[in-house]
């Protein structure tokens, strides 16, 4: 976002991780098929999301359901290297031929009746082998781990989301157009008036979803709107921002509207970003505030924001990946274009949110802006959480706060400040996190192999294409 301040929700990091955990999700019914059945439920949605953050599916008929909690729906390993454009890579060699089987097993206490789509409910999926064993492929298993490993050394995440995305009219055109809804002025009342009805039933549907809303509002680009999405322990915020997706796709096709939370929907506009919000907690304790450290941190704190800055460029490949992403990594644009952090600095990549006395010491979270619908969010916070634990453990201590904009700086003053560009293309977003063991462990050898093959088959699809293109490609995969 350039030149303006954002009104955007700072999300708050109320309560505890184990409160939030024992409240997560909305489940309306039991693994009961009749119970389902007699709620109308024709049909249930298990959902996950593939290397490109894509969302992919299988629905099964309400009467099969309590089958598929026990054994699974069959589906194809190769999800795991297909590319954005549902082309299917062979560059991965374990995952090099059309044959064999996994297993798709619901989270059944996740389970969700869709407000927006009565006659189905909703469940996200884990991958397992056929055999039932865990599968390395698995990226809600890759989250799972690294929460594991931060409750060994007594640490709980919440994590909460700033979801942006671009509202176009669905009526005429030829399918592709961009038409936004709106392209006045932003943050205001007209443009929310603009959307009266989808948005009523968008905030009534995501909150019988079990998504909780901190607000709504439009945003800066034309027709772009924004929600933001309270936080809970990881794996639940993951499962929401997938939930929240289904919710507002069915809300905007109820009311002639097509919605896309693409990184960049048209070159030269501002992006749509995900922020993520995570802050970590000690005994209930949140380590982001109640110090006389770096903007009040406390020494673990302060690491796990150091931790995040030193393997930032490895981080922002999985949680910014997309070719759509990098054209939307633009300084001076509010992307967070460059290695450094800030106190409530909107420019930085790294944003921390600081306690103040209204709203508490609870409240304290670090923003990551170049996070976007590309990434897997299971992934996403995976890499977050390792970059942070990695902070802690070796005991770093982050750099001074910088509260201008660097992009307005000389190289040489940058570089004084070890301040560097992100990555801008495949090649440097793939060497970064490739070169990171930590980050790259915590993948997972074979999945990070798999996500790399995946990058290298999206550039080489795009090649022969231009910027505009590119970016047309992404427009209505998310």
């Amino acid at each position: 976002m350039p030149m303006l301040d954002q009104v955007t929700a700072d999300v708050p990091q109320t309560g505890t991780p184990q409160a939030e955990a024992s409240q997560a999700g909305t489940p309306q019914t039991g693994t009961n098929d009749l119970d389902l059945a007699e709620t109308g439920v024709v049909g249930v949605t298990i959902v996950w999301a593939d290397n490109n953050g894509i969302p992919r599916s299988r629905t099964v008929p309400v009467g099969q359901f309590g089958a598929a909690v026990e054994r699974g729906v069959g589906v194809t390993p190769l999800f795991a290297v297909f590319d954005s454009h549902d082309g299917i890579t062979f560059g991965h060699p374990p995952l090099s031929t059309p044959s064999g089987d996994i297993r798709l097993m619901p989270v059944a206490d996740r389970l969700v009746r869709l407000a927006g789509q009565p006659g189905f409910a909703w469940v996200p999926g884990r991958q397992v082998a056929a055999d039932g064993s865990a599968w390395p492929y698995d990226q809600r298993g890759v989250l799972e781990r690294q929460v594991s490993r931060a409750a060994a050394l007594g640490l709980d995440f919440l994590a909460g989301y700033e979801m942006e995305f671009h509202l176009s009219r669905a009526d005429g055109g030829d399918g592709d157009d961009v038409r936004p809804i709106y392209e006045g002025p932003s943050y205001g009342p007209a443009k929310m008036l603009a959307v009266d009805a989808f948005a009523e039933q968008l905030l009534r549907d995501l909150d019988r979803n079990g998504v909780p809303v901190g607000q709504f509002h439009g945003e800066y680009g034309p027709g772009q709107f924004e929600f933001n999405i309270a936080p809970a322990d990881p794996v639940t915020a993951a499962d929401r921002q997938l939930l929240a997706r289904q919710t507002v796709h069915a809300a905007a096709r109820a009311h002639g509207l097509r919605a896309s939370f693409a990184p960049l929907v048209t070159l030269g506009q501002v992006g749509n970003g995900w922020h993520l919000h995570t802050s970590l907690h000690r005994a209930g304790t949140n380590l982001l505030s109640g110090s006389d450290g770096p903007a009040g941190m406390t020494a673990e704190g302060g690491a796990y924001l150091a931790g995040l800055l030193r393997d930032l460029p490895a981080v922002v490949a999985v949680t910014a990946p997309s070719l759509s992403s990098l054209q939307r990594l633009r300084p001076g644009y509010w992307s967070g274009a460059y290695t450094f952090w800030g106190v409530e600095n909107r420019e930085a990549a790294l944003r921390l949110v600081p306690a103040t006395p209204l709203l508490g010491a609870a409240h304290a979270n670090v923003e990551l802006k170049p996070s976007d619908a590309s990434a897997n969010p299971y992934l996403a916070l995976a890499a977050v959480i390792a970059a942070g634990l990695a902070g802690i453990e070796d005991g770093l201590t982050p750099p001074d706060p910088v509260q201008e904009d660097p992009g307005t700086w000389t190289d040489e003053r940058r570089a004084e400040r070890g301040i560097r560009r992100l990555p801008t293309t495949v090649e440097e977003q793939l060497g970064a996190l490739l070169t990171n063991e930590r980050i790259r462990s915590a993948l997972g050898e074979e999945l990070a192999d798999a996500f790399r093959a995946v990058r290298v088959s999206d550039a080489a699809w795009a090649a022969d294409r231009d910027a505009a293109d590119v970016v047309r490609s992404y427009r209505w995969l998310y």
